[in-house]
């Protein structure tokens, strides 16, 4: 089966730091101009995609910011003319009709650049402190299920009457529809197998989190083996990338990444108790040491630049799509990964203007 060609993203800060919240490198900082001038950035050296990850609270530092993902999506939209904006949605935030509308205003915004992340949720905590019904695993994997189902037709333009567990609707249609394509792309993630079926069901994307090469491989056999309607599914994974001219520098920074991380204990003990136990991912994570969230490092593109872009070759050729990269400190890093690796990809590599336009942002 043949891949689509590469693409690669860059998550936006939303909550801090991805790797060690206490590097002197990278300060904390979620404010919404960091995140706008990350994105700028990235646009202009030739990233294809950001993910604004949605939480209402900060999932690591509770008293510390947490960027507003789908405000600050429709933000972005409006202040690029490139880059995929995909915001992240947990479905028993925003009822189906309200996030429908919400999505079909980003995408017109963007002119057919926006798509969204349907999660689970994990952080218990999130829900429960706001009185907000926060189910079971699979519960809410059911729930998840009949709130995509609705929403898919209302950014269709389609009317939409259903009657269901969880949501009635009489005739319900959003206008403008989609003036750019049948609808908004749809990203899924989750290692269960309830979010691997709802995948197979109703997503354009499926998201892995950062793990070997032969793990992913087995994910993506799995997925393709089940039946489905819709065109063929695309596959995008997560993962941290430390790239050097040498191997050995690239571990150096390994080192000092995992260091500061080591000082996180106490905050990553806090988020593992407010954290849904039976949330496989979770599981997933602990198999393996790793720099950075969701999967980080785990996907093993630390190293050379001639390795860490083998890597990624090796990745893409098993059928990813997407890579969603992470950086620290993130606005050094995206440049020389455009700078230093694009090129070792087959992308061409930033121009000394892109360079400054992007420091610029």
């Amino acid at each position: 089966m043949s891949v689509p060609p590469l693409r690669i993203g860059v998550w936006a800060p939303v909550h801090g730091p991805r790797a060690a919240l206490q590097d002197p490198a990278e300060p904390f900082n979620a404010s919404w101009e960091h995140n706008r001038d990350t994105v700028l950035q990235a646009e202009a050296l030739g990233y294809d995609a950001t993910l604004v990850a949605q939480h209402t609270v900060n999932p690591h530092l509770p008293d510390h910011d947490q960027l507003e993902a789908w405000t600050a999506s429709a933000a972005l939209a409006a202040l690029t003319s490139r880059i995929e904006i995909i915001a992240a949605i947990k479905p028993y935030l925003y009822h189906p009709v309200v996030l429908a509308k919400m999505a079909l205003q980003i995408e017109n915004i963007s002119r057919g650049r926006f798509a969204f992340n349907l999660v689970n949720a994990w952080n218990r905590a999130e829900f429960e402190k706001a009185g907000i019904p926060f189910g079971e695993h699979d519960e809410r994997y059911a729930y998840g299920r009949e709130w995509i189902t609705v929403v898919e037709k209302l950014i269709r333009g389609e009317s939409v009457t259903h009657t269901g567990e969880n949501f009635a609707l009489t005739d319900y249609q959003l206008t403008p529809k989609d003036l750019h394509r049948a609808r908004p792309r749809i990203y899924l993630g989750g290692e269960s197998e309830p979010a691997r079926a709802l995948a197979a069901d109703a997503a354009d994307v499926f998201f892995i989190n950062g793990q070997p090469l032969e793990d992913v491989t087995t994910f993506i056999a799995d997925l393709r083996r089940r039946p489905r309607t819709l065109a063929p599914l695309s596959f995008g994974l997560a993962a941290f990338v430390i790239a050097r001219d040498t191997e050995r520098e690239a571990r150096e920074e390994y080192q000092r990444l995992a260091a500061l991380a080591a000082r996180d204990a106490g905050v990553r003990a806090a988020q593992a108790a407010r954290t849904d136990p039976n949330v496989v991912m979770v599981k997933t994570f602990a198999k393996s040491e790793r720099v950075g969230t969701n999967g980080g490092t785990a996907a093993g593109l630390v190293g050379s630049y001639d390795q860490v872009a083998e890597r990624i070759r090796a990745f893409h050729a098993a059928g990813i799509e997407l890579f969603m990269l992470q950086f620290q400190p993130l606005t050094v890093e995206l440049a020389r990964f455009a700078r230093e690796v694009f090129p070792r990809l087959g992308r061409a590599a930033p121009s000394r203007v892109d360079l400054r336009q992007s420091q610029a942002g």
